[in-house]
């Protein structure tokens, strides 16, 4: 696939701070708020020093941000990789939508 300029924003970038790290890596995470940022995860957008767009992307805290970015070892069982980006990203994504950062035209919590 080939790669597209990647989706920056400030404000996304920004909204990571102090907010409660929404990877929370088993055994890993230091839920400390003050070293929180956005994580950018892999996507086909993602290389070698080329971060995926920053709407795909979680709240990480320093530590599990290392995982993530290949800075720490971690073993990940089987799957547990892939639903933790996911649950992270569910997790962001609706913090999004509730501080009206993210939207869908006609959308609204029930």
């Amino acid at each position: 696939m080939l790669k597209s300029p990647a989706y920056r924003s400030k404000t996304l970038r920004d909204s990571a701070r102090g907010r409660v790290c929404t990877l929370q890596i088993s055994g890993i995470c230091n839920f400390d708020r003050e070293t929180t940022v956005l994580c950018h995860l892999p996507s086909s957008t993602h290389g070698m020093a080329y971060k995926s767009d920053d709407f795909y992307a979680v709240f990480g805290c320093s530590a599990c941000h290392d995982v993530i970015d290949g800075r720490m070892l971690y073993d990940w069982r089987p799957g547990e990789k892939e639903e933790t980006y996911l649950a992270a990203l569910h997790a962001t994504w609706r913090i999004w939508f509730e501080n009206g950062l993210l939207a869908a035209k006609g959308g609204k919590f029930a």
